[in-house]
């Protein structure tokens, strides 16, 4: 996967990361490749535990010391891993934004709303008489109405859904060529979700800006993305264009997942039809893991699997680590 300058703002090779713990070293993820293209949305995909937010975190640099990262990440010309900590602090603060997972616990319950829109603007050496203009302006961009009432309401005056509107005009702050949007629509009702995919949908249009959102949810993929990564055990698995990953699956992971799906209106005599469950978790420690990760719960392994770990190659237009992909082009079921 080589970065194609003229279209790839960030491009990720061969990222890895593990950290040091009282009984040893301890592996996080393991070669982990991915771009993201000028106003392109790629989403991150698979189950709890399976590294997406820890590779974001590791992308930015926001692991902590006790962390060791290796690998190449290119943002834009810069060299995230090479760079200073104020040369990173300043490239977090005006070239890439990130929305976390918890819009109540990343805002200051004692603070205005306003208060700490202005705050980080100044931050950001916004003349303190224009701090309070731009922020109305982007309260009014992540649409929110009467704008002037909300800035100086605090976070518990605010809905889930205001919140995180509230948490994405933070993110824009600094005009960021990359927004990183962390299941930023987990814990909203689906009305709230769908406004959430919208705007962001919207603010792709007005903006060109690049997103790259990390989520469990396929609904959420096939909404909003332009291509799926999928992720396993701290590791690529599968990466394709999204219309590809949802209806021809190539990895049986990625065909075990999209088989969770609720399928609406689906029954059988008048019964409800049990959704498939995927066998087995996640494995907690990938440390010194031989062959495949998915080899325990997969139909498909054979004795290979169980050794030899399966690189992640090209084919058919994406590409799988899987040494017995999937050739039946149909969807999940």
């Amino acid at each position: 996967m080589t970065p194609s300058p003229a279209t790839d703002l960030l491009s990720v090779q061969h990222l890895s990361a593990s950290v040091r713990t009282r009984t040893g070293v301890r592996d996080i993820i393991r070669d982990v490749s991915f771009t993201v293209g000028r106003n392109e949305v790629v989403a991150i995909v698979g189950e709890s535990g399976c590294g997406k937010s820890i590779t974001v975190q590791a992308v930015t640099r926001l692991l902590g010391p006790q962390v060791q990262v290796s690998g190449d990440v290119d943002f834009d010309g810069a060299h995230l891993l090479g760079l200073s900590e104020p040369q990173l602090r300043k490239i977090r603060a005006t070239r890439i934004g990130t929305i976390f997972q918890d819009p109540m616990a990343s805002l200051n319950p004692l603070l205005s709303i306003g208060y700490q829109l202005a705050e980080a603007m100044r931050g950001l050496g916004t003349p303190a008489a224009q701090c309070r203009v731009r922020a109305l302006d982007l309260l009014k961009l992540v649409g929110l109405s009467d704008v002037e009432r909300r800035y100086s309401e605090y976070p518990h005056e605010l809905s889930g859904g205001m919140r995180q509107r509230v948490m994405i005009a933070m993110a824009l702050m600094g005009s960021p060529q990359l927004l990183i949007a962390d299941e930023p629509t987990t814990a909203l009702d689906v009305t709230i979700q769908a406004q959430i995919l919208d705007l962001l949908a919207s603010i792709r249009q007005q903006t060109g800006i690049s997103i790259l959102i990390i989520t469990h949810d396929l609904g959420v993929v096939a909404e909003l993305a332009d291509r799926v990564v999928v992720m396993y055990a701290g590791q690529v698995v599968e990466s394709a264009a999204t219309v590809d990953i949802l209806s021809r699956p190539r990895h049986p992971y990625t065909r075990a997942l999209l088989s969770t799906i609720p399928r609406p209106g689906a029954r059988r005599n008048a019964d409800r039809i049990r959704l498939n469950e995927i066998a087995g978790t996640v494995p907690a420690n990938i440390t010194g893991l031989k062959g495949c990760a998915f080899a325990p719960r997969c139909g498909r392994a054979q004795a290979i699997c169980g050794v030899e770990p399966p690189a992640l190659e090209a084919l058919a237009g994406r590409s799988v680590r899987c040494f017995f992909p999937e050739t039946d082009m149909r969807g999940g079921s």
